[in-house]
């Protein structure tokens, strides 16, 4: 394998480029004179009022710009191509009791500078052909996943929450739960969501500055913000999964939970190369709706909402949206879309929004409804979409095009979860 490669042709036809999109940045209007609308806004119609009626139109015009649209007032834009050379630094043949093959890869991409991206990969030693694989960040450190004291651990990677490096390996064995994809026949690919850019509001600010053209120290109202870089990184990662003769190109599965959550479905969303993609507990900014009710976006005698909203994941991570997110923390009925939208953008590819009971901060009954939003495009795309008008039991999955699954729990990212991704997965990318 060649060290440097392109990116995949099919993922320039899919998108808005940065050139076009700065080049339009004055038909944008202030969030300040957007018409407000309590209403959802509707997919299916045009920002000049026109109705989308067929499928090419959706793909070809509207899809389109609905992208630069959410680049422009939430994610801030999607950075420029960059090339990806990749080396394998360490091989493990003998992973998981001998069933995996453990590969520790380094990508260097060649814009930011020195950006590098540290992946993990773990594939199936009895698949008899190209493996499916699923692609997510992680939270702790690719040292986390396993109790192998001779993963590497990232360059920037600093420890946190009061535990050593030590106490972090093996961590997250059931958070990840990697026998179990292995087990059904699929790999896993995973990597540090601080590896370009860390998840500190001061610090990322830093590293969000070498995404800019200009180098400006301050960020711009739509320029890149966290969450839209960590989404590119996911595509970077794909740039390399793409050419391995070990994985199938056209199965792979986007996953995350929370903020890494939001992130798996803004790369879905932004990247065509995505089979699939299983947003956990994403909440707003994510999967949950930006148009809350009042009575759920009221601050409660402990200082908080009921449900995540936009003022408040702007104000505890500014460094996650673009500058002109903020603008709607008071008005998000002006908001020129919503996040069903988003998910939208993924039609005709399958999409399961993974819930929790207890996590009512992610709202999981707003998820559904985004869910319903969606529905008409993925009708209009697919044929189907989602097969159900009320929420499914809990822990029961709802299977079909556009999923839903809500079990019984907290915030978190379980075995549990994994198995009825890998459900969800059988039925739509089986290996």
């Amino acid at each position: 394998m060649s060290p440097m490669f392109p990116r995949a042709l099919a993922f320039l036809a899919v998108m808005t480029t940065t050139a076009a999109l700065r080049a339009a940045h004055t038909f944008y209007a202030d969030p300040q004179t957007l018409p407000a609308s309590a209403s959802l806004p509707d997919p299916l119609v045009f920002t000049d009022g026109q109705h989308v009626d067929t499928r090419e139109a959706w793909l070809e015009k509207r899809a389109p710009e609905l992208r630069a649209l959410f680049q422009h007032y939430e994610y801030g834009m999607w950075p420029a191509p960059a090339k990806v050379a990749a080396k394998v630094t360490r091989e493990d043949k003998a992973a998981l009791g001998g069933k995996a093959t453990l590969r520790e890869i380094t990508l260097s991409l060649s814009q930011p500078e020195g950006a590098e991206i540290h992946l993990l990969l773990v594939t199936p030693n009895d698949a008899k052909k190209p493996a499916p694989v699923f692609l997510g960040l992680n939270f702790n450190g690719n040292q986390a996943l396993l109790a192998d004291p001779q993963i590497a651990v990232s360059p920037h990677w600093k420890p946190h929450n009061g535990k050593t490096l030590e106490q972090t390996r093996g961590a997250d064995v059931d958070t990840w739960a990697l026998d179990q994809s292995i087990a059904r026949g699929y790999a896993v690919a995973t990597f540090w969501n601080g590896d370009v850019v860390v998840d500190d509001k001061d610090a990322a600010e830093e590293m969000l500055r070498k995404f800019r053209p200009s180098g400006s120290a301050e960020r711009g109202r739509s320029d890149t913000a966290t969450i839209a870089a960590w989404a590119w990184c996911l595509s970077r990662a794909v740039d390399f999964l793409v050419t391995d003769p070990a994985l199938d190109p056209k199965r792979i599965a986007v996953v995350g939970h929370s903020r890494n959550g939001k992130t798996a479905m803004l790369a879905a969303a932004f990247d065509e190369r995505f089979a699939l993609a299983i947003p956990s507990q994403a909440g707003c900014g994510g999967t949950a709706p930006c148009r809350v009710s009042d009575e759920l976006s009221k601050e409660g005698a402990n200082g908080r909402p009921t449900v995540e909203t936009v003022k408040r994941i702007n104000t505890s991570f500014p460094h996650w949206f673009c500058g002109d997110f903020k603008a709607f923390n008071e008005q998000r009925e002006r908001l020129p879309f919503d996040q069903h939208e988003l998910i939208a953008l993924c039609a005709p590819r399958p999409v399961l929004l993974s819930c929790a009971t207890e996590d009512v901060w992610a709202n999981p009954s707003g998820q559904f409804e985004m869910l319903r939003a969606a529905d008409p495009v993925y009708k209009l795309v697919a044929g189907d979409g989602l097969d159900a008008t009320q929420m499914p039991e809990v822990s029961k999955l709802l299977s079909s095009r556009l999923g839903y699954y809500i079990r019984p729990g907290k915030h978190s990212m379980t075995r549990e979860d994994w198995s009825v991704w890998l459900d969800y997965a059988d039925r739509w990318m089986r290996p």
